[in-house]
């Protein structure tokens, strides 16, 4: 919750209808938003009552606004609404923007009423769009209904995903045989924001083998060996793994980075003579690291990762279906958060049981169960789309590395969705259902296209 952005809370009114009212309301929706937790902003020291009525209430509401750093506007209509002010306060501040308005009584016994405000929102709606301005819609509801709780919820997550830009460091370079992961990086800055930072394999080993001076990783060394069976491993094979690790954490520390990318092979391995996935592992706990030099798949990972607010991410192949269960689907590959680990299973250092190879250090261990969020950015020929999807974990057959089986409502359609469109079988995962923030902020991503995979 920590990275919630700072809402901007304007709530509209008119000179027609109560204002009585309409104070009332936005003294509910403030209770409500103190109740869940959510840093927001009101108007109150520009305006009288804290409440828009006037389209001359703009300026002093925007320059307020943003120098308070809003990164998300909330615009409640707590009686009617002025739509005009409504819609150009929107268009200036160039801001994710939330619309409701509570759900009308019945009329007083004289046939008067105390607002309409559904009628306002249509009013206002309609000059958003006139504006050009993408908006999320709360259905029309009361104060305490659970819609205007969730829909709060979701479109802050929606606006945190949304945030332009982001840095990616990328630790070597595209592995040659992976067609799969060629992008467009200059596309990516200029019309994304997405910044990738290429960091040197050469460098970066040189720096990762410094820290093996000494005995700095002894007692870190001793309690790998007394959590993990590891097979085929010095202690100076561990150190350098640690090192490793550590050596991520600095770099996305002194570049300021959202995620990293990572060759993972064959330099790495040569270099540390061991695979460095434990590493990736420990490090995606507290920052995205996309594996194979999968740029995308490193973009997918911020994205999840900033609509779970910060809760860890792993890049899994979409790999073989479940044996019995026609819905069911292997996530697999190397490298999961130590977080993701399944508590009662026993984790292993070992071998790759798909590569012959003498060198150790892969980590296998199966994750956790719960429900699971699947997203995939990608894109070819400047046409770019986000797919995202939910399932639950679910029982399935022992395999090796960190994989988690999952089933969804209708994988044939899953399947074809990702075969026919512009992906590839890497896709981030994490824990909890945040599909309907990801969908709802491509509204956000001028040139992406959002595919759900799930029938509803």
């Amino acid at each position: 919750m920590s990275q919630q952005p700072l809402l901007g809370l304007v709530p509209i009114g008119k000179f027609v209808f109560s204002h009585e009212d309409a104070l009332r309301y936005k003294a509910q929706v403030e209770s409500l938003l103190r109740e869940m937790g959510v840093r927001f902003v009101n108007v109150d020291a520009v305006l009288p009552d804290g409440m828009v009525r006037d389209q001359r209430h703009v300026d002093a509401v925007v320059s307020y606004l943003r120098a308070q750093g809003v990164e998300a506007l909330f615009l409640p209509h707590c009686n009617f609404g002025t739509e005009g002010a409504a819609g150009m306060i929107a268009q200036k501040m160039g801001l994710p923007t939330l619309l409701w308005g509570p759900r009308d009584e019945a009329p007083k016994p004289d046939g008067s009423r105390y607002r309409d405000s559904l009628c306002g929102l249509f009013a206002s709606s309609k000059v958003l769009h006139k504006l050009g301005v993408p908006f999320t819609y709360i259905e029309n509801c009361r104060v305490e209904d659970p819609a205007l709780r969730t829909g709060i919820d979701t479109f802050l997550r929606a606006a945190h995903v949304a945030r332009r830009g982001m840095r990616i460091g990328h630790i070597g370079q595209r592995i040659d045989f992976f067609w799969t992961t060629i992008v467009n990086e200059s596309e990516l800055l200029e019309r994304f924001g997405v910044e990738i930072l290429p960091i040197d394999m050469v460098t970066f080993v040189r720096h990762a083998k410094a820290r093996t001076a000494g005995d700095a990783y002894r007692g870190e060394i001793a309690r790998l060996r007394a959590e993990w069976e590891v097979v085929g491993l010095e202690d100076a094979h561990l150190a350098r793994i640690l090192a490793v690790r550590d050596q991520m954490l600095a770099v996305a520390a002194d570049h300021g980075l959202d995620g990293l990318a990572v060759q993972d092979f064959d330099s790495l391995v040569d270099e540390m003579e061991a695979y460095c996935f434990l590493a990736n592992g420990m490090v995606g706990d507290t920052l995205p690291v996309s594996m194979e030099s999968d740029l995308h798949g490193a973009v997918s990972n911020v994205l999840l990762h900033r609509a779970a607010y910060g809760a860890p991410v792993y890049l899994a192949d979409i790999t073989v279906r479940h044996p019995e269960d026609d819905n069911g689907v292997l996530l697999w590959h190397a490298g999961a958060p130590l977080s993701m680990a399944d508590p009662a299973a026993r984790k292993q250092l070992g071998y790759h049981w798909i590569l012959p190879s003498p060198v150790s250090g892969m980590p296998h261990f199966p994750l956790r169960q719960g429900p699971i969020t699947v997203a995939r950015f990608d894109g070819d020929r400047g046409a770019y789309a986000l797919a995202v999807g939910e399932g639950e974990s679910m029982d399935g057959p022992f395999t090796l590395n960190n994989y988690v089986w999952m089933r969804v409502d209708n994988w044939p359609r899953w399947e074809r969705l990702l075969i026919e469109g512009p992906f590839i079988h890497h896709a981030a995962m994490t824990y909890g259902h945040h599909g309907a923030a990801l969908l709802e902020a491509v509204k956000y991503l001028p040139g992406v296209e959002a595919v759900r995979l799930n029938e509803k």
